[in-house]
């Protein structure tokens, strides 16, 4: 059995993660955390210096209340 060996192409993956596909599949995934939180949550997504990066957070006084005491978005990414 030989053995196999890969060299990874920093520059694609790093492509990759920011391209336009996975800005798509990071908003989709952010959606529905959102979702599942309920009103006064927002989403975000902006491109770091290595990926793209979905934000979701709570926006009202209400919810942020709500997270602190439930933990609404840990319980809404799972």
């Amino acid at each position: 059995m030989s053995k196999m060996q890969f060299k990874l192409n920093s520059s694609g993956v790093s492509s990759l993660l920011k391209s336009a596909e996975m800005q798509s599949v990071l908003t989709k995934k952010a959606t529905d955390i959102k979702n599942r939180c309920g009103d006064g949550y927002e989403q975000d997504i902006y491109i770091g210096k290595n990926r793209a990066n979905a934000m979701v957070r709570a926006a009202t006084a209400k919810a942020k209340k709500e997270n602190m005491d439930n933990n609404t978005l840990l319980k809404a990414v799972r």
